[in-house]
Formats: structure tokens, sequence, C-alpha cells
């Protein structure tokens, strides 16, 4: 009989201790914390005497609510970055592809402006299409743009259909 005492009287403290707060309680706790983040004594025990609980009660659900809030600001601090992160690297091989386009294009222009100055790209006389002449690339300027062009013919210039050249320097085939 003396065992079955006290294990009542363990599982009443276990019930005191354990005790969950009312719905009442709860949105009390929470407006109050929207207000102040840390209760000064006065307040603590007005408020801890209104809701019925002990100041220690109260001053432990305050120290809970701003460790969970500062653990949610991590958390949306770290999905705000893995955001902003995974936009980055999309720019990063977005960019990527365009530096390994932009590489190609400039090959292609050299190539040409190789063949242009060695005369060995054909003459364009043969063909019914406007023809341009070309003296030189900026190597400056964007990869598209021509310095130094003229129409017509010329003896010392190679000459190449203005249909090739434009698809050999645009941007994006």
């Amino acid at each position: 009989m003396d065992f079955h005492y006290i294990q009542t009287q363990d599982s009443s403290k276990l019930q005191q201790r354990s005790r969950r707060l009312t719905q009442a309680q709860v949105r009390l706790l929470e407006t109050s914390f929207t207000t102040d983040h840390k209760l000064q004594a006065e307040r603590k025990f007005q408020l801890a005497t209104s809701l019925g609980m002990s100041p220690r009660q109260l001053a432990i659900w305050y120290q809970n609510r701003r460790a969970r809030q500062k653990t949610q600001t991590i958390e949306f601090d770290y999905r705000t970055i893995q955001l902003r992160l995974e936009d980055v690297l999309a720019e990063k091989r977005r960019l990527e592809k365009e530096v390994v386009m932009l590489k190609h294009e400039l090959n292609k222009a050299q190539q040409m402006q190789l063949l242009a100055s060695s005369g060995a790209v054909n003459s364009a006389a043969n063909s019914d299409l406007p023809s341009v002449a070309v003296s030189a690339v900026d190597d400056h300027a964007s990869s598209s743009s021509l310095h130094n062009y003229s129409y017509g013919e010329e003896n010392n210039v190679a000459q190449l259909q203005v249909e090739e050249l434009y698809t050999c320097l645009s941007p994006w085939p």
C-alpha cells in the first residue's frame, strides 16, 4: 500500500510538470510575445497570475519561444541563401555557355580573317548576291562588327558573300 501511495504521488507531480497550456493561454502568450520578446519582472508576475501559471513556467515558455523564433529565422535565411545560390549558379552556367559560344564565334572570325588575308577565300564574282570586301576585323569591338569594309571588287582583298559573312559572325546560330 505504501508503494501505491508513492506511485500516485509521483504521477501527480509528473502531471503538474507536464501540463499542457490551453489554446487560450497560448494565444495570450503569443500576443504578448509579439509585443515583448523579453518580460520585465512586473509584467511576468502579472501575466503568470492572469494565466494561472507560475512565473518560472512563463519564463521557460518565453525562453523556448525565443529559441523557436531564432531557429525559424535561421531556417528562413538558409532557404533565402539557397535560392540566391541556385540563381547565381544558373547565371554562371548561362554565362559559361555564352563564353563557349563567343569563343567559337571568335575562332570562326579569326579563321575567316586568316583565310581572307591569305587570299584563300573563293571570290563571289560568279554569284548574284551582293558582296562585302573584308580587310580586317576589330579585335576590341564585338565579334559581329566589321572594321574597314568596302563594297565592290578589289584585287588585294578577298570577297565574301554577305549572307555567308552574316552566318559566320552572328552571335547565335
